[in-house]
């Protein structure tokens, strides 16, 4: 059994988190039809507006906003009737929670809750996806574009990083250690991610493929959405990654990437789950193994 863990098994991984939770009663959110309205009528608030993502957003490619107000000024927030009265209704929906930290939050209506939006840009990670895929899709979110607490964020991600989190090895260890909402896997980041083994000092060469191939997946999604764009139909990662629409490209592409990922392994065993989790299981325990005894209380005799 593995455990919740704060941080991540090998050093040197960059840190996943959690997306910033807004606890606003709905009054931060936007519509794509509300954003709209906003733009044509308060130029003060539209300022604000930026894109905002959950899991169901990211995949379906929904568009949804917020206002993200951390450098609005005190005079915007007094001028703009649409700020004015969205941050009237967050204070009073704060109020009037039975939690004392919610109604502490009222002092800055402004405010998300819960505040973690990356700096730069970011590999973004739904925390539910379908049992059906193959693969939890993910992708690169400029920092623009804010995170919501229903997605995790892993800033400073490389291709080797994508690639590693976008293979058939990681997803078996997904589909093994997540929890579940119903039947869907959901993903975190103190048990998926931080207790994941990756592999031990990949060479240059093998560190190469693998962000070669990552790219080709990236590459294969884009001309997809290209041909979508085309033939002005409406494309997602939803469809992209769905068994029985994937697109030739895609699958090739990360077999390919696979075939980079097992050999940085030095994997040669069967390509079922069980078989790559048993394999990934024995890493996990030479790696946690040492870092489990050193957190371990040390028991004195008088």
């Amino acid at each position: 059994l593995i455990e919740k863990r704060r941080k991540p098994l090998q050093a040197g991984m960059p840190e996943m988190t959690k997306g910033s939770q807004p606890t606003d009663g709905g009054n931060l959110l936007l519509s794509q039809a509300e954003a709209d309205a906003i733009r044509a009528n308060d130029p003060i608030a539209a300022r604000y507006i930026r894109p905002f993502l959950g899991a169901e957003e990211f995949i379906n490619n929904t568009p949804r906003f917020c206002l993200w107000l951390v450098e609005a000024t005190s005079a915007d927030k007094a001028q703009s009737p649409e700020l004015k009265t969205r941050l009237a209704g967050v204070r009073a929906m704060r109020l009037a929670s039975p939690k004392l930290p919610t109604q502490a939050l009222a002092a800055t209506p402004h405010l998300f809750g819960e505040m973690r939006q990356p700096d730069d840009d970011y590999l973004l990670i739904p925390s539910v996806s379908s049992e059906t895929r193959s693969f939890v899709p993910i992708g690169y979110m400029p920092k623009e574009t804010i995170v919501s607490n229903l997605v995790f964020a892993l800033p400073n991600a490389t291709p080797y990083h994508f690639g590693l989190l976008s293979s058939t090895m990681h997803n078996a260890w997904m589909r093994t250690v997540a929890g579940r909402l119903e039947s869907r896997y959901r993903y975190s980041n103190t048990i998926v991610y931080n207790n994941y083994p990756w592999p031990q000092n990949p060479s240059d060469k093998h560190r190469a493929a693998i962000e070669t191939a990552a790219q080709a997946v990236l590459d294969a999604r884009d001309l997809e959405f290209a041909r979508c764009a085309k033939a002005g139909q409406h494309c997602s990662l939803a469809l992209l990654y769905n068994p029985d629409t994937m697109p030739a490209e895609l699958v090739q592409a990360h077999a390919a990437l696979d075939r980079a990922v097992d050999a940085a392994y030095a994997y040669k065993g069967s390509k079922d789950d069980a078989a790559r989790v048993a394999f990934l299981f024995a890493r996990y325990s030479e790696l946690a193994a040492p870092l489990d005894v050193a957190a371990a209380p040390v028991k004195r005799s008088r």
